[in-house]
């Protein structure tokens, strides 16, 4: 208790810094007219202490544009050779997610995202204008990951304190479910057109992980990593903290995880102790409350685990099943798993602990008494003012729920489990807000701001349009007060992105994107090059609904691109 009562005390001795500035943005109205719905809206006018700065959305690049030799999102195989489509015509993805900035000597450079199964990362020299901040791109490429078999559906990111670009890889394919030939199910089998058709030369312990690239030079070479020693589930994102040892990692997927790895070394990610959170509720209401603990699921290297890799494993090489008895208890010896929601009886082989807690660590964590329930987990961001960070649950929904699914009971999501969350049902999500003690470590996890729904509406809106719905990524303007929420919803017709001031809880609607789109990792850079950056991606437009009002194939492709330029904010 005494070091519970601490932490709290910690908390509470580094919160609360003013603010260096008020910033304030002209807000964007919600769509009306079929050419708002199809347009990218933002925000016109940023005020920085009093004085107005023009900004505006401002596109990079286009998924299928050629920069230079390359073409933005095309897709290669192990080979480095073109994937093609049924029909004959290249493979390009309009699935563009996460974009960083990263300078390199005298050189900017961006690190693209493209969640496809296979999938693309590619990187592109930007050239800035100085004096007026505009970016355009001079040349881009494929970066290659044939060494770890390819890439699988890399999502969010981020950038390390270190100036590297930190990935992702989502919904890894269950293991257990690996037939003969090799295939899973039908998100897994476009990964033959990695390999050349054969899906038996995959492995589906090859994804699932948090990844890295390191731009060496001022050419644009590049170095790509797999960080197996931190875990393998379905990676949103990782976010480091400014120690450059501790890294939280979102689970989007249904009873997921809340992940952290503490690394053994200062900016190497290459080995370290992992663990999973235990939510330990303190109250329902306003999106619920907890203290949070943390379960170490044991120290590991990426050099283990690939080792491990290297053999090949399959699920069965990792874990003896039992039948779970009619009352959902498992037999002496077994330990339950609610992972995925899928009810297992599981124990690790011998020897297998550390495969066990980096190649299935959703399962491992179940076993060891963590909380597995969290639904669709999103964005991670510091704020440096407040000595606090902010993670988006999309949908507060099923293993959240108290033995329900969307307000009625039903037991499949907390059978088998700990049933740690009981909260209601908010389909609209909720952002909280992560406690940290003196150092680094989460304490506390507090519904900041929730959604609120209201009957679906002729446009198919469910959540009200003056308030955020299925928050998605998030990212802190340093020295204001300033939080930024993307969306990645179904229940606004156009998505949004809103400025939310933390002080006074005022929402400014600042981005809103064309039909069927996401708004993809909003992000900001406070200073590149005396210019900021809101980072902005508009990922395949018209992919997700109303595809039936795309009027020609052009206006599928997703934009690359960002809000701005702003002012240093000092």
């Amino acid at each position: 208790m005494k070091k519970h009562l601490y932490a709290l005390a910690a908390v509470a001795a580094v919160s609360g810094t003013a603010s260096a500035v008020t910033l304030s943005f002209e807000g964007v109205k919600v769509p009306q007219t079929d050419q708002e719905k199809r347009s990218i809206l933002a925000s016109p006018q940023v005020t920085v202490d009093g004085k107005s700065y023009p900004i505006g959305y401002h596109v990079i690049a286009r998924s299928g544009q050629r920069i230079g030799k390359g073409i933005f999102g095309q897709i290669f195989d192990k080979e480095g050779k073109p994937v093609y489509n049924k029909d004959g015509s290249v493979k390009i993805s309009n699935s563009n997610d996460f974009a960083s900035l990263i300078k390199k000597g005298e050189k900017l450079f961006m690190v693209s995202h493209f969640e496809t199964r296979p999938a693309a990362v590619y990187i592109t020299e930007l050239e800035q204008n100085r004096e007026t901040g505009d970016l355009k791109p001079l040349w881009t490429r494929n970066i290659d990951f044939s060494k770890y078999n390819g890439l699988w559906v890399p999502c969010a990111g981020s950038v390390t304190p270190w100036n590297t670009h930190l990935g992702s890889e989502e919904y890894p394919p269950n293991a257990r479910k690996r037939d003969a030939q090799g295939n899973i199910d039908k998100y897994y089998a476009p990964m033959a057109d990695y390999i050349g058709g054969d899906l038996k030369a995959l492995n589906p312990y090859d994804y699932g992980f948090v990844t890295e690239i390191k731009v060496l030079d001022e050419k644009g070479h590049t170095e790509a990593q797999k960080h197996y020693a931190m875990g393998r589930f379905a990676h949103e994102l990782a976010y480091a903290m400014p120690d450059q040892k501790t890294v939280y990692m979102s689970d989007d997927g249904t009873n997921g995880i809340f992940g952290k790895f503490v690394a053994d070394y200062a900016g190497d990610l290459s080995s370290g102790e992992l663990f999973a959170a235990k939510w330990k509720q303190t109250s329902a209401t306003d999106g619920g409350s907890a203290d949070i603990e943390w379960v170490s699921l044991g120290k590991a290297s990426d050099t283990q685990v690939r080792a491990a890799l290297d053999k090949r494993p399959l699920f069965d090489d990792i874990f003896e099943v039992a039948k779970r008895a009619e009352d959902g208890s498992c037999p002496a010896g077994f330990l339950p798993s609610n992972y995925r929601a899928e009810i297992e009886c599981l124990k690790v082989k011998e020897g297998m602990e550390t495969a066990a807690s980096r190649l299935e660590t959703g399962r491992y964590a179940s076993m060891q008494g963590a909380t597995v329930e969290f639904a669709k987990m999103e964005g991670i961001t510091y704020n440096p003012q407040k000595h606090e960070a902010y993670m988006s649950i999309s949908r507060v929904e099923k293993g959240m729920e108290d033995n329900m699914k969307r307000g009625k009971k039903k037991d499949k999501y907390d059978k088998g489990g700990n049933n740690d969350i009981r909260l209601p049902w908010n389909h609209c999500g909720t952002v909280y807000r992560l406690g940290l003690d003196a150092g680094y470590n989460v304490v506390k996890m507090q519904g900041l701001i929730s959604g609120t729904p209201m009957p679906k509406d002729a446009d198919g809106n469910s959540c009200t349009l003056d308030n955020i719905s299925m928050p998605d990524n998030v990212t802190f303007i340093p020295n204001s007060d300033t939080l930024i929420i993307g969306e990645d919803t179904s229940y606004h017709q156009n998505d949004m992105i809103w400025a939310y001031t933390l002080t006074d809880k005022k929402l400014t609607r600042i981005q809103t994107t064309p039909y069927g789109s996401e708004t993809t990792s909003p992000y900001y850079y406070p200073d590149v090059n005396g210019h900021g950056y809101l980072m902005s991606v508009v990922q395949h437009p018209f992919g997700e609904s109303d595809e039936d009002k795309l009027q020609n194939p052009d206006e599928a492709h997703a934009y690359t691109g960002y809000v701005g330029p702003f002012p240093v904010i000092k």
